[in-house]
């Protein structure tokens, strides 16, 4: 028999201090190598349907991960449909399969949609609590359900002292508003990008843009920014000024970040894994004029942890 989890009581036990560690623990087996993570293959939904048959709709993703020594193998099927914020969709909607890792039978399938948001929301969140310092001085480019949980992981794993919330649209005085009344430090709502970073420590970008979304040349020394949102290399988040002043580059998933919008530009750049920080610690900024980057496209083992920690915790 499969069990089914809504996404009620995925989100019943999803609690981002506990699932911190848990993703932190799966980044360093994903740089020890103890995983298996095949290719996640990406295509365009849509084609063919009106009122715009020759543009998708969205995109579907498929995301198998096996962690060494779980009891349960994984596989995500995903989907991203942008247009779906008109519609008060939400933007990503994703389920997981779940395997027995001893017999290999289908045991669970799971609403993962809030294991999506949680387990990138901890990215952010573990960022944060390896790359900067305490207090922190938090802004968020972005205003949809992702700025939400990065937000809160940050939260979570720092000592935040301020969050200005910055998106072209009114959806920052909304997502402002929600976030000032379920966290202690003041959420306020700004109306531009470089009203966003002023003073801030650490800068988030959770975005769908083509384009860069601030001047990397305004950012304070000593920033980290992390960004989340460009996983493809038509999405782009930052500027050659961002990464030209970056002493170190992190991310998740090298390989396949540096293809992204963000990166792809810079071909000489070798980014860092982020599994290295968490099992052997940051490297320092060279100078105070530095900044650091940690740049996200995600990967299969983190919702292989979290799938596990929901089910454990059920």
């Amino acid at each position: 028999m499969v069990d089914y989890y809504d996404e009620d009581a995925v989100m019943s036990v999803l609690d981002l201090e506990a699932l911190l560690p848990v993703i932190e623990d799966a980044f360093i087996a994903q740089h020890e190598g103890r995983v298996e993570r095949p290719p996640r293959p990406h295509y365009p939904i849509g084609v063919g349907r009106e009122p715009t048959p020759m543009e998708p709709t969205g995109t579907g993703l498929c995301m198998p991960a096996y962690i060494y020594g779980s009891p349960y193998a994984v596989t995500k099927l995903a989907t991203v449909f942008e247009g779906n914020a008109a519609k008060n969709l939400p933007t990503v909607s994703a389920q997981i399969l779940v395997h027995d890792a001893d017999d290999g039978q289908a045991r669970a399938l799971l609403a993962a949609t809030a294991i999506t948001n949680a387990r990138t929301g901890c990215i952010g969140g573990l960022g944060a609590q390896k790359l900067a310092s305490d207090p922190v001085s938090l802004a968020v480019f972005g205003a949809g359900t992702q700025a939400r949980w990065q937000t809160r992981a940050i939260d979570a794993a720092t000592d935040l002292e301020s969050v200005s919330i910055y998106a072209p649209s009114d959806s920052r005085e909304r997502c402002a508003q929600e976030l000032d009344g379920q966290l202690d430090p003041p959420v306020s709502a700004v109306s531009s990008p470089q009203a966003a970073l002023e003073g801030a420590t650490v800068v988030v970008t959770a975005t769908t843009a083509t384009e860069p979304v601030f001047d990397g040349r305004d950012l304070n020394p000593g920033t980290l920014v992390i960004a989340i949102g460009a996983y493809t290399a038509t999405m782009r988040e930052l500027d050659d000024h961002t990464i030209e002043r970056a002493h170190t580059v992190y991310a998740d998933v090298p390989e396949e970040a540096i293809e992204t919008g963000d990166l792809r530009d810079h071909t000489t750049l070798e980014p860092v894994p982020f599994g290295e920080c968490c099992l052997e610690g940051a490297r320092a900024a060279a100078d105070d004029g530095d900044i650091t980057v940690l740049k996200s496209v995600g990967t299969a083992v983190l919702d292989a942890a979290t799938a596990a920690f929901v089910l454990e915790r059920r």
